[in-house]
C-alpha cells in the first residue's frame, strides 16, 4: 500500500497543481494583454524609472507614481483625445454628406479630363452624376452605409482599447514598485528551465523588446506627432485624426505615404497647389525620412523583423487582442524571431564544434 501510495499522491499533487494553473489563467486572461504590455513599458522604460528615482532621493512610490504619470501622458492622452475626435468626424462626414445629397456634386475640375489614358472617361462619369442627382445619391449611398459602419466600429474598438491601455498602465505602476524583485524572480526562472543559457536568451528578449519599442512604436509615434503637425500648419480639416491614421498605418509597408500623399492631392484638387507641394515636401523630408532614418539606426542592433512579420504581428495583434495589439503584435512577433534566430545560431555553432572536434581513439 505504501508503494502504491506515493505514485497516487504524487499525480493527485500535479493534478491539483495544474487545476491551480488553469483556474489562474482563467482568472487572468481577460488582463493578459494589459498585464504583457504593462511588462514591456516597464522593462523599455526601466533606465528613465532609475533617473526618477535618484531624483526624488531613493523614494521608490513616489518615482514609480512619476513614471506613471508620464507614461500616461505619452501613451493614454494622445488616444484619449482620438475617440471624442472620431465621434466628431463620424458626425461631420454626415453632415458633409447631407449636404453634397441636397446639392449634388460640383463640375469635375479641368485637370481631371487632363488625366492620361482614364481622364476623359472619368470626367465624363462624374459630369453625369453632376447633372443626375438620384444616381449620384444611389451610387453614394453604397459607400455611405460600410463607411460609417466601419466608423462607428473604429470609435467602439479605440474606446475599448483606450481603456485597456489606462489598465495597463495602472498595472505598471506597480510593476515599477517592484520591479527589482520581479527581475530576479525571472531570472530564477529562467535558470530553472534554460540552465546557463538563460541570461544570454533574457538579454535577446531584452534587446529586441527595446528594439520594436524604439524602433517601431517610437517612430510610429514620432511620424504620427510629425504629420499630425504639418496638417495642422496647412489648415487641413481633422488634422488629428489624420495624424492617428499615419500612426496605424506606419505599421504597414510604405503607409504613412498614403495619408501624406492623399492629402496633397486633395490640395492640388482643390486648386491649393502650394499647399499640396507643402504637404507633399513635408512627407517626404520628415515624416518618412525618420522611417527611414531612426527606424533602420534602432533596429539594426537588434534582429531587425521582416516586413511581413511587421505587418502580420499589426494586423494579427490587433485581431488576438484589439487595439492593444497594435503594440503587443509586432513585440511579441519580434521576441520569437530573435529567439529562433538565437535558437538557429547556437545549432550551428554546436554543430561545427561536434564537427571539428577530433575523434576518440581507443
Amino acid at each position: 500500500m505504501i508503494f502504491l501510495g506515493k505514485p497516487i499522491e504524487q499525480i493527485m499533487g500535479a493534478g491539483a497543481l495544474l487545476l491551480l494553473a488553469l483556474g489562474c489563467a482563467l482568472v487572468l486572461q481577460p488582463f493578459l494583454s494589459a498585464i504583457l504590455w504593462a511588462a514591456i513599458i516597464c522593462f523599455s522604460t526601466w533606465p528613465i524609472y532609475q533617473r526618477c528615482e535618484r531624483v526624488v532621493g531613493g523614494n521608490k512610490s513616489l518615482a514609480a507614481a512619476v513614471m506613471t504619470l508620464l507614461v500616461a501622458l505619452v501613451l493614454v492622452a494622445p488616444f484619449a483625445v482620438m475617440v471624442p475626435t472620431l465621434t466628431d468626424s463620424v458626425g461631420n462626414l454626415l453632415t458633409a454628406v447631407n449636404q453634397v445629397l441636397e446639392q449634388g456634386p460640383p463640375a469635375p475640375p479641368r485637370w481631371v479630363a487632363g488625366l492620361p489614358v482614364i481622364g476623359e472617361n472619368v470626367a465624363a462619369y462624374w459630369e453625369s452624376f453632376a447633372h443626375d442627382a438620384p444616381a449620384f445619391v444611389i451610387e453614394l449611398k453604397k459607400l455611405i452605409g460600410p463607411a460609417t459602419n466601419l466608423a462607428v466600429a473604429s470609435g467602439a474598438i479605440l474606446g475599448a482599447g483606450l481603456l485597456e491601455l489606462g489598465l495597463s498602465v495602472f498595472i505598471a505602476f506597480f510593476l515599477f514598485l517592484h520591479g527589482r524583485q520581479m527581475a530576479a524572480y525571472v531570472r530564477a526562472v529562467g535558470e530553472r528551465f534554460a540552465g546557463p543559457r538563460s541570461r544570454k536568451l533574457l538579454m535577446v528578449v531584452g534587446a529586441t523588446v527595446k528594439g520594436v519599442i524604439y524602433g517601431l512604436i517610437g517612430t510610429a509615434l514620432a511620424q504620427a506627432a510629425l504629420a499630425g503637425i504639418g496638417f495642422w500648419i496647412a489648415g487641413v480639416p481633422q488634422a488629428l485624426l489624420l495624424g492617428f491614421l499615419t500612426f496605424v498605418l506606419s505599421f504597414v509597408p510604405a503607409g504613412p505615404p498614403l495619408v501624406w500623399g492623399s492629402v496633397a492631392l486633395w490640395f492640388f484638387a482643390q486648386g491649393a497647389v502650394w499647399w499640396g507641394l507643402f504637404v507633399a515636401a513635408w512627407g517626404l523630408l520628415l515624416v518618412s525620412s525618420i522611417d527611414n532614418v531612426l527606424r533602420p539606426y534602432v533596429l539594426g542592433k537588434t534582429n531587425s523583423l521582416p516586413v511581413l512579420f511587421g505587418l502580420f504581428g499589426f494586423l494579427g495583434g490587433v485581431i488576438a487582442f484589439g487595439f492593444i495589439g497594435v503594440f503587443l503584435g509586432p513585440t511579441l512577433l519580434a521576441v520569437a524571431y530573435s529567439l529562433f534566430l538565437e535558437w538557429h545560431a547556437a545549432e550551428v555553432q554546436g554543430n561545427k564544434h561536434s564537427t571539428s572536434a577530433p575523434p576518440d581513439t581507443d
